[in-house]
């Protein structure tokens, strides 16, 4: 799967290393700044969830306009990331990390220091512009700097930072929001932003082409409109009913405008987002895959705290830490699999990966009221153990495809396309799990109300001997029974509709297994590429000897006499 070129013919292209392919001697320091710029964005985003309820009373604001500093951090991902592929052709790596940096920076500020929810939700816009560029500028620097077959243990080695952040937030924002105020969430992310800015000042190379692509106006509206609609549509689907006007409109608009867009960037001459890296099919199915493993990880993982803490009365604290073992387990095994991917390619990983994906989601969709957390802790660390094997390594070994030109606009579209994936995922299982929670609760009342002696004579029994024990009436008494019974019947229909929402994350992860049977590895270019005649010297570009050395190799040897 190592290096090469995956369609003959492809135009020679430079090398791993600086922005014309010459080597970068020091990479240690480039890769450790961008984790760093990494872990602070992935910390923000899992610190915040925790703090909505005080949020909503030191704002003084409703569930609904307190969502809006997750819609609104989704919607800048969504129309900053297309654009990053233009924004790295124009400024270089250096101008445009410490650039993100900063902006995420000024976002976390006014954050920490928001007098009012205005302020909050523009520093939430400000953080996500900064995040949104950082992601696909980091993938692109590791995809230029090492070549295909080194990429698994590098592209791993950022993954601690995108699994150990997630680790770290819940359990973290739960002991904060219990013991300090939630201002001190932002305030202990400030400093890891300043240190990066300064490392990064310092040990950061210029390792991206400067092309000064020209700016697409038009396609940029379309993506604006077209994305920011979609995700909109796909955020509020979760809160209201996917047959909502709102809903529908705002998806409608989104597809529109997207159509538009596509097609604008398959015609254009420049584009936004070269659209072209999907002809190669390796790059095709391996996006196709990650997304549909997205929608089964994300959707499932915001599942399992939903029923620690409303149906089994769990603090966050107590969530973070039932959930903190997988996460760090995905974190110690993502340059491990990275390695693997190196070593043996991406189908054995991600067939592993799914089975146990697949198996472990499975078993989360049989929980009750009296499952033992014990075991749901080493469920979920199971399941995280299967999905460290695929949610770096499948992207990687899809970018892999892509020659290097192509680099800026895959990780773009790849980014892109995962960000849709997640939100239509979370927006599908957390839909489901109302609906199907309702049906069962529909079903659990009917049966009570329904002609069931033994049930009356057990519910009367039990108010008789509630009235006898407790100083209150028998009308008193039989009111609280009932109170209880349709307060146990919620619980019941709760669990009832999460255990449907997990099986329906297997089967999306079911297809995700069945995809990944059609990922391919890159082919070798000393495999893949034909002898070139006698005596015509191979055409090698200037500044790439080590492709010299391997097309030196494949020279027929001269005829003797």
């Amino acid at each position: 799967m190592n290096g090469g070129e995956t369609i003959a013919g492809r135009p020679p292209e430079p090398g791993p290393g600086g922005p014309t392919g010459e080597p970068v001697l020091h990479k240690g320091p480039i890769l450790f700044s961008l984790i760093l710029g990494a872990f602070a964005a992935i910390l923000n985003q899992t610190l915040l969830n925790v703090a909505v309820p005080k949020l909503m009373a030191d704002f003084n604001v409703s569930a609904s306009t307190v969502q809006w500093l997750s819609t609104g951090y989704l919607l800048t991902n969504g129309i900053v990331i297309p654009m990053t592929a233009f924004l790295i052709g124009t400024f270089t790596t250096r101008q445009l990390f410490l650039g993100a940096m900063f902006l995420f920076g000024v976002g976390t500020l006014l954050c920490a220091l928001a007098p009012d929810f205005p302020v909050m939700l523009v520093g939430r816009i400000v953080q996500a512009a900064g995040a949104g560029i950082m992601m696909p500028l980091m993938m692109t620097v590791i995809l230029n700097l090492y070549p295909p077959e080194t990429r698994g243990r590098a592209m791993g080695t950022i993954g601690i930072a995108m699994f150990f952040a997630p680790a770290v937030g819940p359990t973290l924002s739960g002991w904060i929001v219990q013991n300090y105020s939630w201002r001190v969430l932002f305030y202990i992310v400030l400093p890891v932003a300043v240190i990066d800015l300064v490392v990064a000042s310092i040990f950061l190379k210029n390792v991206t082409e400067r092309t000064f692509p020209k700016f697409e106006f038009w396609s940029f509206v379309a993506s604006t409109i077209g994305l920011g609609s979609l995700l909109y549509g796909f955020s509020e689907a979760g809160n209201k009913e996917w047959g909502a006007t709102e809903v529908v409109a705002s998806i409608a608009v989104g597809v529109v405008f997207l159509i538009l867009f596509v097609v604008r960037e398959l015609t254009s001459a420049h584009p936004l987002l070269n659209l072209r890296v999907f002809r190669y099919g390796g790059f095709t199915i391996a996006a196709v895959v990650s997304c549909v493993a997205n929608m089964a990880m994300f959707g499932g993982s915001l599942l399992t705290p939903i029923y620690v803490q409303d149906v089994r009365g769990y603090s966050a604290l107590d969530s973070g830490l039932i959930l903190l073992p997988g996460a760090i387990l995905m974190g110690i095994m993502s340059p491990i699999s990275g390695a693997l991917l190196d070593k043996i390619g991406i189908r054995p990983l991600a067939i592993v990966g799914l089975i146990i994906t697949v198996v472990t989601t499975w078993e989360l969709g049989r929980v009750n009221l009296q499952t033992p957390l014990g075991d749901i802790m080493w469920i979920y660390t199971l399941r995280m153990f299967g999905l460290s094997f695929i949610m770096m390594t499948i992207m990687t070994a899809g970018l892999n495809h892509l020659p290097r030109q192509y680099n800026s606009h895959g990780t773009a579209a790849a980014n892109t396309v995962r960000t849709i994936a997640a939100s239509l995922g979370t927006s599908l299982l957390i839909t489901i799990m109302t609906d199907r929670s309702n049906m069962h609760y529909q079903q659990l009342v009917t049966s009570v109300q329904t002609n069931n002696p033994f049930l009356n004579i057990t519910l009367s029994q039990f108010a008789h001997a509630l009235a006898a024990m407790a100083p209150m009436t028998a009308q008193q008494a039989n009111a609280l029974v009932t109170y209880l019974l349709y307060g146990q019947a919620q619980l019941l229909a709760a669990v009832e509709g999460i255990d449907d929402s997990f099986l329906v994350a297997a089967g999306i992860a079911l297809v995700a297994l069945v995809l990944s049977l059609f990922l391919r590895n890159v082919k070798r270019a000393r495999a893949s590429a034909p002898a070139p005649a006698e005596g015509t010297p191979p055409a090698v570009m200037e500044g790439t000897r080590r492709k010299v050395a391997v097309l030196r190799r494949t020279l027929r040897p001269r005829p003797e006499g």
